[in-house]
């Protein structure tokens, strides 16, 4: 994990981010603590980033021109997608 992506975290709130069962969860208990985490945040607290990825298609517009991180961690895995058309930003899990 690249401690300067997590620069603002206390090492508390970084154990209560990786003790996280998905994304959704690190979502939830960041909106709590009123931290907002950028892309490559939420892959170093959540245990990384893969190429290979699925073909995703936007839910909203059904533009193919997607941004995709996997994400990983001990209990789960999954994507987050953000549409480079009109902007939506949604998760697939594995």
């Amino acid at each position: 994990m690249k401690k300067e992506l997590l620069k603002g975290l206390t090492e508390e709130q970084i154990a209560k981010a990786k003790a996280c069962k998905n994304q959704e969860e690190l979502l939830a208990y960041a909106k709590q603590e009123g931290i907002e985490l950028n892309d490559e945040q939420l892959a170093a607290v959540s245990g990384g980033v893969c190429t290979s990825t699925p073909d995703f298609t936007c839910p909203v517009c059904g533009s193919k021109d997607i941004s995709t991180r996997y994400n990983e961690n001990s209990i789960a895995e999954w994507w987050t997608n953000t549409c480079k058309s009109c902007g939506k930003t949604w998760i697939v899990n594995k």
